[in-house]
């Protein structure tokens, strides 16, 4: 069942910190292209939010929806935070995220500190003046200044996305008979 309200946790985390930000209400969306396309704004205004597991460790990992994540790239800079090797890095299942994170009626938000998660920002985000973050639930939205947001606990910043590749149609001839 849809989550129709804004996950309350979210609300009282932004107004302890302080942080002007807005709420937008927008109808039904799981994905962060859907967000985008939803409330007309540019995909790289929107924050996709991802959690990887990196060996046994979770982290919160963000970039503009208009790139994808790159797992090598990831893993390196994970790698560089632990200050050791990384040795096995991948995106787990709903269920298993949502057991190792807690969730109960809510989807993971781009909050990192609120899931105990250490977060992770790709820099291509951060070109952004503001950007539209996942609040948890699946009809609401926030947006905020990029500053503020790398200002809320520790938010470490990386390089992993990559450019989505774009399949191009290609144009199927048609056969035109001339007429004599």
């Amino acid at each position: 069942m849809p989550v129709k309200k804004l996950p309350k946790k979210v609300i009282a985390y932004l107004e302890k910190a302080g942080v002007p930000h807005n709420i937008i209400e927008h109808k039904t969306v799981y994905t962060a292209y859907d967000a985008a396309m939803t409330m007309g704004k540019k995909l790289e205004e929107i924050a996709k939010s991802l959690v990887v597991k990196a060996d046994k460790d979770y982290y919160m990992v963000l970039l503009p929806a208009n790139r994808n994540l790159d797992l090598e790239k990831v893993k390196k800079n994970i790698s560089k935070l632990k200050q050791k090797d990384v040795k096995v890095i991948k995106i787990p299942g709903e269920k298993i995220m949502q057991n190792a994170l807690k969730l109960k009626n809510e989807t993971v938000s781009a909050f990192g500190e609120l899931h105990k998660l250490p977060t992770i920002i790709d820099k291509g985000l951060t070109k952004a003046k503001k950007v539209v973050f996942s609040s948890g639930g699946l009809n609401h939205s926030i947006e905020m200044n990029i500053k503020d947001f790398l200002n809320l606990g520790e938010v470490n910043e990386g390089s992993f996305s990559v450019a989505k590749k774009v399949k191009k149609k290609t144009k199927k001839k048609s056969a035109v008979k001339k007429k004599k």
